[in-house]
């Protein structure tokens, strides 16, 4: 299999997080490379059979949250509707950011088949997570096909 993981990060847990991602597919023998949302792998994009997009949760800490570069997101190459997997990292509350995400990335031609907020405390154990979802929701789905 291949994916892409695009990331759109502030800090740089973001992009920690898409990279705990790609090693932890890699380990289980996918061809799979992360960039920023800034500059998409349009090649690597075309050739992906799985896609996963990831940001930060931005906005109050009660209220108002929402996926961190957003503006960023909107301007994403359509995705063709290929599988994709969305996460959010977060310090304290992600609120409904992931569904915000899914929205977003869904209007990109994205089929968003899961998703999952990570916790900047906890970023390389969840992430890794995170991938095993990913792929077990692959080889589901490739079985049932």
């Amino acid at each position: 299999m291949r994916a892409l993981v695009i990331h759109e990060s502030l800090t740089g847990n973001t992009r920690t997080a898409a990279r705990h991602i790609v090693a932890e597919l890699r380990s289980e023998g996918w061809d799979a490379t992360e960039c920023s949302s800034r500059q998409v792998d349009l090649s690597a994009l075309q050739r992906a059979d799985v896609v996963v997009v990831g940001t930060w949760v931005d906005g109050l800490v009660l209220f108002g949250q929402r996926p961190g570069g957003a503006g960023k997101l909107a301007k994403l190459p359509l995705l063709g509707d290929k599988p994709t997997y969305v996460f959010v990292t977060y310090a304290i509350d992600p609120g409904r950011t992931l569904d915000k995400l899914t929205d977003e990335i869904t209007e990109r031609r994205g089929d968003v088949r899961g998703g999952m907020a990570i916790k900047r405390g906890k970023l390389r154990d969840a992430s890794i997570e995170f991938a095993r979802r990913v792929i077990d929701a692959t080889v589901d789905a490739t079985a049932e096909a």
